[in-house]
């Protein structure tokens, strides 16, 4: 996969100091998290699933879920099942790029059965999504993962998602997560990140945060994903950590109020773009995604299409987040403190060199915009593909 890839070597050139490298399945897995961006969920009943997953991977998704719990009844289980399997058989046998797609079981028997259905064209699948991972029922998840991994020949990854009771009650909460974090580092070859079902976290309290609102103003969960990142996120021993899903898409006639400042879209004359963000909804997400990133959480879980050229616009390194890594790692690599390039921080080499690395890994998965490449012209880009 490579982020903006759809676009001419012409529009790279003019958004990108550097572009995005090509990344593949077997890439070092820092890197491989790093690159997932919004990651897209469909259910896996969805009859034209194959055609969707070629269709969106021209459209820059990069990593997608086929979606088997919450998403499908319980009535339509049986069907989803076959019906992924045999989309998935489509897939491998179709030839069309492909975003890195992974299944989200309910329990860890789907996990050989799907594996056995799909048989030789197992390969297309890059792993499982295992939900309301606990440290007790995560042990037959990431078994079952393993055989599976025996079985295909190559590396099966997996992403735990952290969506229950045990995780939310804070008499609980510290000694479930270290739990967790035991059990994930017996299998840390496999797991490629940690993602937080924040839609089940807020209903355990019988919460949903509205469109005008982020996560991190619901402060029960808040917590919760701070202790997330506390115990799991750590940058010596940690694993990425992604962020919680954007539930919200266009309502067709809804009169906004709009939460974004006018800065920069009035300053770089880009009021249209701005009045078709607040139509797209898109507003809360943005400010979602960056409170993410200010948090420590990479990528996010999506559910429409319309969330991912927001996503992939924040996750491009900027020249100045560039500049500084670079000085923190090539000058100040044995510590010491410097002014910014910009002139306008001070660099600590010691304290900002977890901080520059995460930078370059995001740097290599989806390129360092130009000095003047502004957020508004990366959207842009992606919103016209």
């Amino acid at each position: 996969m490579r982020h903006y890839g759809y676009l001419t070597q012409e529009e790279r050139t003019r958004l990108f100091f550097l572009e995005p490298e090509e990344i593949g399945l077997g890439a070092e897995t820092d890197l491989l998290a790093a690159a997932l961006g919004a990651t897209l969920y469909s259910p896996g009943i969805r009859e034209n699933l194959a055609e969707d997953l070629a269709r969106l991977a021209q459209q820059g998704v990069a990593s997608a879920v086929v979606c088997l719990e919450d998403a499908v009844a319980d009535s339509d289980l049986a069907a989803a099942e076959r019906n992924t399997v045999e989309q998935l058989r489509q897939c491998a046998r179709g030839g069309a790029e492909l975003p890195l797609v992974f299944v989200r079981v309910r329990s860890p028997h789907q996990i050989p059965m799907i594996m056995a259905g799909l048989g030789v064209d197992a390969g297309v699948l890059a792993g499982f999504v295992l939900p309301k991972f606990t440290a007790d029922s995560g042990i037959a998840f990431l078994e079952a993962v393993a055989a599976a991994e025996e079985g295909l020949g190559r590396r099966l990854l997996a992403m735990p998602v952290l969506e229950t009771p045990e995780v939310m009650s804070v008499e609980r909460r510290v000694e479930e997560l270290l739990g967790i974090r035991a059990l994930l580092d017996k299998y840390r070859a496999n797991i490629l990140a940690v993602r937080i079902g924040a839609t089940d976290l807020s209903a355990i309290y019988g919460l949903r945060r509205s469109r005008e609102l982020t996560v991190y103003d619901v402060r029960v969960v808040a917590d919760a994903i701070a202790d997330i990142v506390n115990v799991l996120g750590r940058a010596d021993s940690g694993y990425v950590v992604t962020g919680a899903v954007w539930e919200y898409f266009t309502g067709a006639e809804r009169l906004f109020k709009p939460l974004l400042r006018r800065s920069p879209f009035a300053e770089l004359d880009e009021r249209p773009l701005r009045a078709e963000l607040l139509a797209a909804d898109l507003d809360g997400l943005l400010r979602e995604v960056a409170l993410d990133k200010a948090n420590g959480l990479i990528g996010k879980t999506v559910i429409h299409p319309s969330h991912v050229g927001a996503v992939h616009a924040l996750s491009v390194v900027t020249h100045e987040e560039y500049s500084d890594a670079m000085d923190i790692v090539g000058a100040l690599n044995d510590g010491g403190v410097a002014a910014s390039s910009y002139g306008n921080k001070m660099n600590e080499g010691k304290p900002h060199t977890a901080w520059a690395m995460g930078i370059t890994r995001r740097a290599r998965a989806f390129g360092v915009a130009n000095e003047d490449t502004s957020f508004v012209d990366l959207l842009a880009a992606g919103l016209q593909r």
